[in-house]
């Protein structure tokens, strides 16, 4: 039944068609089918009427269907929009936690270096405080041995190289 509207939109669709609806009765060939077939060009007329009413009816559903299909891809794309930014704020969420964690890692492991590199500090200042205690120490067992030797008048038991003979 479509062939058959397509088939008589496109008949229609001619310029003779679209004229008027009295042209097709002015065009005719012949004066005997004007007077006499007055009832056939009323019919015609009638059809092509009823037939120009079904197409505009036609045409009103098609762009009422290409409407709700239009409102309904819309409504999917504002779905998937919707979607999309609620999956990303999500995700962002999760990161800025992660981010907050390691910076609290961070800060953590910060302040233990820190106290690490205290401790060493503190570690070496009494190494540095022992080792010169030690030499304060050996210092003065070298004096108290030197006025032993010079009291005494000994040599040391060990010679020095340069002096050696």
């Amino acid at each position: 039944m479509r062939e058959k509207h397509s088939t008589t939109t496109k008949a229609e669709a001619s310029p003779e068609a679209k004229e008027s609806p009295g042209s097709l009765v002015e065009n005719s060939s012949s004066p005997k089918k004007h007077q006499g077939n007055a009832a056939d060009s009323r019919d015609a007329l009638l059809a092509l009427i009823a037939n120009e009413k079904v197409m505009s009816l036609i045409q009103a559903w098609e762009e009422n269907e290409k409407t709700k299909v239009e409102n309904k891809t819309e409504k999917k794309m504002s779905s998937i929009l919707s979607w999309e930014n609620s999956k990303k704020a999500a995700l962002e969420a999760e990161l800025r936690k992660i981010q907050e964690k390691l910076e609290e890692k961070k800060a953590e492991c910060g302040e233990k270096m820190k106290n690490k590199i205290a401790m060493i500090h503190k570690e070496a200042e009494e190494r540095r405080a022992m080792a010169e205690a030690r030499r304060k120490v050996e210092l003065l067992k070298v004096d108290d041995r030197a006025s032993e030797y010079r009291s005494s008048g000994h040599l040391p038991k060990r010679r020095f190289g340069c002096c050696s003979s």
